[in-house]
């Protein structure tokens, strides 16, 4: 059962390196979507992945378009947003997973509106409690989505 990560435009190369090392740590693939805002031989990238970067292999798709002619190749697509009507865990089905694909847009403004319409059935959130709070960082919801996979898969429901 594979899963994959993807970042959309993702724009903080510290947030990018972090998803690495959890997406390495879980058995998962990255792949991103360009444009990116960074280069992706920083050495903040680099830094945020510590020394496991060199493992991470990311996939780099020049844009939404050609990895959206993949995508129903790779697995079931979950696409995240602070729009979406149903939690994560309740959009996940029972029992086999089988395999995911797991979309994260931008931090700054989430997923294009085109892939949000286009979507709009896939879509999935975490609960935010407090008022005061629009989202969460990037990287927190892609470790809780991955490890919420793993818990599932490895026998924890």
């Amino acid at each position: 059962m594979a899963t994959h990560v993807v970042l959309v435009n993702p724009e903080i190369h510290w947030n990018t390196g972090n998803i690495g090392r959890s997406c390495l740590a879980a058995g998962a693939t990255l792949h991103l979507i360009e444009p990116l805002g960074f280069e992706l031989d920083d050495r903040r990238v680099r830094r945020a992945g510590l020394d496991y970067w060199k493992h991470v292999n990311p996939r780099v798709w020049p844009s939404w378009e050609a990895f959206e002619e993949v995508l129903p190749t790779l697995g079931e697509p979950y696409f995240f947003s602070t729009r979406a009507e149903q939690w994560f865990w309740d959009a996940l089905p029972p029992g086999d997973l089988g395999d995911l694909v797991l979309v994260f847009g931008r931090e700054s403004v989430g997923l294009p509106e085109e892939i949000l319409e286009r979507y709009r059935d896939r879509l999935a959130a975490f609960p935010i409690i407090s008022p005061h709070v629009r989202s969460i960082n990037l990287s927190s919801c892609v470790a809780v989505a991955l490890y919420e996979v793993l818990r599932r898969r490895l026998g924890g429901e």
